[in-house]
């Protein structure tokens, strides 16, 4: 079963499970508690009504600190497994699993956003949210996909069929800074076999003008107003 304090002692794992450092995750969990304070306070039980025993009496369950919902919820938004294969990780049952997983992403979603580290996903506000940024003045704007299970009717399994991961996808475009490594962009969710330069032109992203933004050659074409494009350009083999 995972815990966090066996995980913690481990950073090598600790990324690979979690995507963030011990040390990120600890900034992190007093914005959680709180979070998760304010939508369920410790004089009411989760249903709202009045509690008649003390906080933390009866008997403990795998999720009974603040690290292990935390760690729960982290360990789902990085891989999204099966809801029960995050009960054998958690020790717990799969109706178990699916009512954390509805219980604790909201709670995740309002900690990183007093933090202010939730992507911004309107793309007119885009501008807006990250002119006062001096780390946006160097960013990179990229596709990512991510497997999904395949439809059942064929034309949305050709719709989100990827030939470049030869998988079935769906796909975001994410902006990110340079130096922080901060998520500043997230697009809607597209289908996997859509281009790159498509879903950017889809957006119609807004950016600030101080951005210098590096794109790949998947966004051949896409002509933001911005301060400077940075993109490379494709070697070209020599024929013998």
């Amino acid at each position: 079963m995972l815990t966090y304090d066996e995980l913690k002692t481990n950073a090598r794992k600790f990324v690979s499970l979690t995507s963030l450092t011990p040390e990120e995750f600890n900034i992190l969990l007093p914005a959680f508690e709180r979070a998760y304070s304010k939508k369920y306070p410790g004089s009411k039980t989760k249903t709202g009504k009045a509690r008649k025993r003390k906080v933390g009496a009866g008997r403990k369950g795998s999720l009974a600190s603040l690290e292990q919902k935390l760690l729960f919820a982290l360990v789902y938004q990085k891989s999204y497994p099966l809801q029960v294969v995050m009960g054998e990780l958690f020790g717990i049952g799969q109706s178990q699993a699916n009512e954390w997983i509805h219980q604790l992403l909201p709670i995740l979603k309002q900690a990183l956003d007093d933090l202010g580290f939730l992507p911004e996903r309107d793309p007119q506000k885009f501008k807006k949210t990250e002119k006062d940024r001096k780390d946006a003045a160097d960013s990179i704007i990229d596709g990512t996909e991510r497997r999904r299970q395949r439809p059942k009717k064929a034309e949305k399994q050709a719709l989100h069929y990827s030939g470049k991961q030869k998988i079935h996808s769906d796909k975001n475009i994410v902006i990110a800074t340079v130096k922080r490594k901060r998520v500043s962009y997230l697009s809607q969710t597209y289908p996997g076999k859509t281009h790159d330069k498509k879903v950017a032109d889809t957006e119609n992203i807004s950016y600030p003008k101080h951005i210098a933004l590096h794109k790949d050659t998947g966004f051949q074409g896409y002509e933001p107003n911005v301060r400077k494009l940075y993109q490379p350009k494709k070697s070209r083999t020599r024929k013998n």
